[in-house]
């Protein structure tokens, strides 16, 4: 929005008037960032493949089922980084196709810990959130159910983005390893496939076999006594 800056120049009340041009706001969202940002993080297919582990681990999938998900979340996330290789070919380069490798400095069970413990927050939080017995007892359970889950995965990844990029889905760091095809992208890549597996099976047996089992025997002890 150009505005005029009114100065005296002389006794006799002549004004002159000098003209600028405000420069223009900032973006809300820059595209070199968001892009950078997007290709970095590469989320495709994300936390799908750990979240199918956790529902094979609690029989709620039958297993031929869910490897066919799998294959195809794979095929997908390859997919996917193969576009943004195509498309976005100098960001690709620059941020090594967003590939998850282990930050210097850290040692692999350092990274294999972040992937586990990540995982664990990410499914235990999904279990939770989205338990049908607690959706029976509080209608609101499924509306709100984003919400935490939204918190967890962004937790997550604050705390495991120096270490590992955050992986906690093999799917997705499958396929940018796959397309990358670096030794780098290669050399640690099961952490990313151990990592999540193990803290899927973690939630899915303290969710299902102690919280769950506990509450239902702590039901029943209250019933017999009423």
């Amino acid at each position: 929005m150009a505005k005029d800056e009114v100065m005296e120049t002389g006794g006799g009340g002549d004004f002159a008037a000098k003209d600028y041009t405000d420069p223009p706001p900032a973006p809300l969202i820059d595209a070199a960032e968001l892009a950078s940002w997007s290709l970095y993080r590469a989320v495709i297919a994300e936390f799908i493949a750990t979240l199918l582990f956790l529902y094979i681990t609690v029989a709620t999938v039958s297993l031929v089922r869910a490897l066919l998900y799998m294959i195809a979340q794979c095929l997908g996330a390859m997919c996917g980084v193969g576009l943004v290789k195509a498309f976005q070919s100098a960001y690709f380069v620059r941020y090594g196709g967003g590939a998850n490798t282990l930050a210097a400095g850290y040692s692999k069970g350092t990274g294999l810990a972040a992937e586990i413990i990540g995982t664990f927050v990410l499914v235990y939080t999904v279990f939770s959130a989205t338990d049908p017995k607690r959706s029976a007892r509080d209608s609101h359970v499924p509306v709100l159910a984003p919400l935490p889950i939204g918190f967890a995965v962004f937790m997550v990844h604050l705390a495991t983005i120096p270490i590992t990029g955050t992986g906690i889905n093999p799917a997705r760091s499958l396929g940018a390893a796959v397309i990358y095809n670096k030794d780098k992208a290669w050399d640690d890549q099961w952490i990313f496939w151990v990592g999540p597996m193990i803290g899927a099976a973690i939630a899915a047996f303290y969710h299902q076999y102690i919280l769950r089992a506990g509450a239902i025997k702590a039901l029943g002890s209250f019933r017999s006594n009423a």
